[in-house]
């Protein structure tokens, strides 16, 4: 990512309205200690600290400063912080989005010279927004060798993991490791039961590296336990809720290599779980796409076209509940890197909709889960769409030895260089 990229998360967000100038506007004089040192404590130095996982830190007046411009920048364009997700559409646990306010504060500040002020007159401090780590780790699940990539430029490689626990447990929460980073597109983490276990015996077998090649899925039908996608961070499942997995069962952990960049380098990523003995509702994680998406060129993406739009739905109840209502707790989307837009929504049975995620800029480096404040509840009828747009122009092609790739036309695929139209969501019945 660019400086300036890296430089916004800088403004790393909070919903809340606090942080501006006093006195209900942005004040002509806006002084660092007053007005902004508040929300870059608050919504910053998670990243941006001595130790922090940011290249540089912005503790303090002098740090802060020489950035200013870049923050700005970030900040009014809304590059940063991270938070893809239009917070308009509905209302999600740990939004890190700044408020307009807040976004006015920091461009006055900017503006105004970047000013210091008087470290007496600090602004009193801010709610920092809720953190998305887990609760606690419980289980770390380790793939069992190192991997390196044998194909080029995408290598999907699915790993056996044993489940050790010994009586029934509810995953409560799930966290992916990437050991190497620079080369994981993507980590799925599929449940196989006892009645699995013969075919992926099978399956391992047949292929002497660690593993088995898996281009497009693990080669049973399995349940999803949860992903890691770039951006994406930890996830707790709601209170009360978690995904069952009996004993005797195993992981199986798809792992998707793109070369294109970095190379082939060594992997050995890793899973972190929290784990209960009994919930009061079961939940599981659905993945949401067009079937015939899948096969052939009926999401096709033309070559040179700016706008091209796809979109599908139907109701989720029948398959996956028996008819009966479901809740919606947290949702994620899933495009490549010709990717422009998404969205999620309800189309309600009364003719009305209801929004559940929207990503009006999509950004591949920034995926992530958004766990709504309120569930959703599908109701028997109503229909669960997804949208997604793409802009296959010159202008926004990835860059292959150097080049931008000459525009082709595109279908779905499980290359980065293919493209998806992908939605998951994790459900209870209600």
């Amino acid at each position: 990512m660019g400086v300036a990229l890296a430089v916004a998360a800088a403004a790393c967000g909070g919903d809340d309205e606090a942080g501006g100038a006093a006195g209900g506007g942005v004040q002509a004089a806006v002084s660092y200690y007053r007005d902004v040192k508040p929300i870059f404590d608050a919504r910053c130095a998670g990243c941006h600290s001595g130790g922090g996982v940011a290249p540089f830190s912005l503790e303090g007046h002098e740090a802060a400063a020489v950035w200013a411009p870049h923050i700005k920048r970030a900040v009014v364009e809304r590059t940063m912080p991270p938070w893809p997700a239009d917070s308009g559409c509905a209302e999600y646990l740990g939004d890190r989005s700044l408020s307009e306010q807040q976004i006015q504060t920091i461009a006055a500040w900017v503006d105004g010279g970047a000013a210091a002020g008087e470290p007496a007159d600090e602004g009193p401090p801010l709610d920092p927004p809720k953190s998305s780590a887990l609760d606690r780790v419980d289980l770390t699940l380790e793939m069992p060798v190192e991997y390196t990539p044998q194909a080029a430029p995408d290598d999907y490689r699915c790993f056996i993991i044993d489940w050790p626990e010994e009586s029934t447990r509810y995953v409560t929460g799930f966290q992916v490791r990437p050991g190497e980073e620079r080369i994981v597109h993507h980590v799925i983490a599929f449940m196989a039961g006892p009645e699995h276990l013969e075919t992926l015996d099978e399956l391992d077998a047949a292929d002497p590296g660690p593993g088995y090649p898996c281009f497009g899925g693990p080669g049973i039908r399995l349940g999803w336990l949860g992903g890691w996608v770039p951006g994406a961070g930890s996830l707790n499942f709601p209170e009360g809720t978690g995904t069952r997995i009996e004993p005797g069962s195993r992981l199986v952990v798809q792992v998707h290599y793109n070369t294109l960049t970095a190379g082939k380098l060594p992997d050995r990523s890793a899973i972190d779980l929290t784990l209960e003995s009994s919930v009061e509702r079961e939940g599981s994680t659905q993945p949401w796409a067009n079937p015939a998406w899948l096969a052939g060129d009926s999401m096709l993406i033309p070559a040179f076209e700016d706008d091209v739009v796809h979109r599908w739905g139907t109701d989720p109840t029948r398959p996956l509940s028996g008819g009966e209502p479901i809740e919606l707790h947290i949702a994620t989307l899933h495009m490549h890197t010709l990717g422009r837009r998404a969205r999620l929504e309800i189309e309600r049975a009364d003719g009305s909709s209801e929004c559940v995620l929207d990503i009006p800029r999509w950004d591949f480096h920034w995926q992530g889960s958004y766990t709504l404040a309120a569930p959703k509840v599908l109701n028997p009828g109503d229909k669960l769409s997804l949208e997604c747009h793409w802009d296959n122009t010159p202008e926004n092609q990835p860059i292959v030895d150097g080049q931008p790739r000459v525009p082709r036309d595109v279908v779905w695929g499980e290359g980065t260089n293919d493209e998806m139209c992908l939605a998951t969501f994790y459900m209870t019945g209600r």
